[in-house]
């Protein structure tokens, strides 16, 4: 299998030196195997976007001298690649999962999930909570028609109960995670978008990733992606994962955040950014002269 890795960042804001990293190692995997550098714009959050945001890390890998073989400002045979205009997609698939009793439509409100939390401290919708809930698996079924007619819910993962789901990093080496430790996560979200579970699993998929390589954030998600990966019948198309080491504020305590370099005076982005939103204005390598 030919590789083909992916840098998908969100168009949240300006691409951080993290993200940067991130693009560089799967870059670098592609170009010493022969394999394909593709661009995938995760823009599902809606409420998130920032103006500016995706032509800023088109024109940051550019400068760095990432050249993408396949995505966004490159075309190729799995567009579109931005995420907004694969919600049909997404649908299809999260609706496949209900059908095959994987996933579950949820009407709770905000103010239900909270009365929820404050009953138990630290509880969080799983295969404890969900039978107390509003949901398919406990309303009848002619509810359920009239609830999913209104639009008004969201698509929820159905975590298994008492099994151990396995993953091999390349990094980490095996990690072992029990279904008791995982919520039931929501796949499809009201507005009708996917969350990061569902469509980052359903397009590595489609466009045949054959390496993830991303921040070590996503490892407490990676179980769940494996039972994704289960659930759709795609465990031997399943890509090799490595969780990267994040970096680091100077004093080696936590991630490293943008207060850090105003702080202390050194560029975080690559290249000079202004918010559209508060005006503010950061510093980038690329005007602070480094190559």
């Amino acid at each position: 299998m030919s590789v083909r890795v992916r840098f998908a960042p969100s168009p949240t804001g300006a691409l951080h030196i993290g993200g940067v990293r991130t693009a560089l190692y799967n870059y670098l995997l592609a170009r010493q195997t022969g394999g394909t550098m593709i661009l995938r714009i995760e823009d599902t959050d809606q409420n998130r976007f920032v103006p500016g945001a995706e032509e800023y890390i088109l024109e940051s890998l550019a400068w760095a001298g990432i050249k993408i073989d396949e995505g966004v400002g490159a075309g190729g045979p799995h567009a579109p690649y931005r995420q907004s205009e694969r919600k049909a997609i997404y649908m299809h698939h999260a609706q496949q999962l209900v059908d095959k009793g994987h996933a579950y439509y949820a009407f709770d409100t905000a103010a239900e999930l909270e009365a929820m939390r404050e009953r138990t401290p630290n509880a969080q919708y799983d295969s404890t909570t969900r039978l107390q809930m509003k949901n398919s698996l406990t309303l009848p079924a002619e509810d359920v028609k009239k609830a999913v007619d209104t639009g008004e819910y969201v698509i929820r993962l159905k975590v298994p109960v008492g099994e151990e789901v396995v993953l091999h990093d390349l990094i980490r080496g095996e990690v072992r995670v029990m279904t008791s430790q995982l919520d039931d996560k929501v796949l499809m979200k009201s507005d009708g978008m996917p969350t990061y579970h569902l469509a980052n699993v359903v397009d590595d998929y489609l466009m045949q990733i054959s390496h993830v390589i991303r921040g070590e954030e996503w490892l407490p998600s990676a179980a769940h992606h494996v039972l994704l990966y289960r659930f759709f019948g795609w465990e031997q198309q399943m890509p090799r994962f490595a969780h990267l080491p994040l970096l680091l504020k100077p004093d080696g305590n936590g991630k490293l955040s943008k207060r850090d370099a105003d702080r202390m005076g050194f560029p975080i982005f690559p290249l000079t950014w202004t918010d559209p939103r508060t005006k503010e204005t950061s510093v980038g390598f690329r005007e602070n002269g480094y190559l």
